[in-house]
C-alpha cells in the first residue's frame, strides 16, 4: 500500500471465493504491471504480503525502544525512591541494591513495550476512536476475499483493463465503490 485509504475515494473491487483464486489472481495482476491498494480476507492468508510487495512491519523495533525506555523509568524510580525519597537500610543492604530492583525493571519494561506497540499499531493503521472504517464489501468479513484498485487518478482504459484481469483472474464479482465524507457510519 503506497497510500492510505482516506487518499481515495473511488475504487474498483473484484471478489473471489477461494484464498488460492486470490493469490493466482494476485501474481498474474501484479505480473502486468497494475498496482494493487489492498487484499481483504475473513482471516490470514499465508503467503499474501511477499505477493503483494508488503515491507516486513517494523512494530518490533518499536517495541524495543518502548521496552528499553520502561527499562530506564523503572531503574531510575526505583532507585530514587530507595536511595533519595524512601532509604530502608535493612539487614546491611546497599543502597543500591539492583536484585531487588529486578521485579520492578521488568513489569515497568513488559508495561512500556505493550502499551507502547499498542498506541504505535492503532495510530500506525488509522484505528482511533470515533473513525469510521470503509467496508469495501460486508462479505469480506465472512466468506469472500478482495483485491481493490485505487482508481481517482485512472483513465478509462486502465479501469477496464483492470475490471477485465479481474475477470479473466476468476473473480466472481467486479464492483466499483465510491466512498463520501458524508457517508453514514457502518453504512
Amino acid at each position: 500500500m503506497s497510500a492510505s485509504s482516506l487518499d481515495y475515494n473511488k475504487f474498483v473491487v473484484g471478489l473471489y471465493d477461494h484464498e488460492a483464486t486470490l493469490l493466482k489472481a494476485i501474481k498474474k495482476i501484479r505480473s502486468n504491471g497494475v498496482e494493487i491498494h489492498d487484499a481483504l480476507s475473513p482471516f490470514p492468508v499465508h503467503g499474501i504480503d511477499p505477493l503483494l510487495g508488503l515491507k516486513d512491519t517494523r512494530i518490533h523495533t518499536a517495541g524495543f525502544f518502548f521496552g528499553m525506555t520502561g527499562t530506564t523509568v523503572g531503574l531510575s524510580l526505583i532507585t530514587f525512591i530507595a536511595k533519595f525519597n524512601y532509604p530502608m537500610i535493612v539487614g546491611g543492604k546497599p543502597h543500591w541494591a539492583i536484585p531487588s530492583y529486578i521485579p520492578v525493571i521488568f513489569e515497568m519494561t513488559v508495561l512500556y513495550a505493550a502499551v507502547g506497540m499498542v498506541l504505535t499499531y492503532l495510530i500506525r493503521n488509522k484505528l482511533w476512536p470515533g473513525r469510521v472504517p470503509r467496508i469495501f464489501d460486508k462479505r469480506t468479513t465472512d466468506h469472500l476475499f478482495a483485491l481493490t484498485f485505487a482508481i481517482d487518478e485512472k483513465s478509462e482504459a486502465d479501469i477496464t483493463k483492470i475490471k477485465s484481469l479481474l475477470t479473466e483472474t476468476g473473480a466472481i464479482e467486479v464492483n466499483t465503490k465510491e466512498f463520501h465524507d458524508t457517508d453514514e457510519p457502518l453504512s
